[in-house]
């Protein structure tokens, strides 16, 4: 397998209602203290959610604010956000966003879509 799915994303206009009901449906807890930056969410308005103990999954956020457009993405990790959402629009994609760092984070991340529309992320430690 190439490049992993590293993490996912749901945002939308009203954050803690959607941690709500998705920490209901499938017993998620979620942090909000961690760094995002604003082109993903409003601070203090995002809500990592990390895989269970037995290390099963990817971890995730769910955040937004008003005025954020709703979607649901998933990340790719990459060695560079530049370098690969220039490829991404060399084979026909759009980039969206990025790259962009939380405050004080160590993730940079990116969007584009694809040839087709398609939301994806990109993403890479620092």
């Amino acid at each position: 397998m190439g490049q992993p799915v590293v993490h996912f994303e749901i945002i939308g206009n009203d954050p803690a209602q959607l941690r709500s009901y998705y920490g209901d449906l499938f017993g998620w807890e979620f942090d909000t203290t961690g760094p995002v930056a604003g082109a993903v969410s409003e601070a203090g308005n995002y809500g990592f959610v990390m895989p269970p103990g037995d290390g099963v999954g990817i971890p995730g956020g769910v955040g937004g604010g008003p005025g954020y457009d709703g979607h649901v993405v998933f990340y790719v990790g990459v060695p560079d956000v530049e370098a690969a959402l220039q490829k991404a629009e060399s084979l026909g994609g759009t980039r969206r966003m990025g790259p962009e760092q939380a405050p004080g984070g160590a993730v940079v991340v990116g969007h584009f879509t694809d040839p087709e529309g398609h939301l994806i992320g990109i993403a890479s430690a620092t």
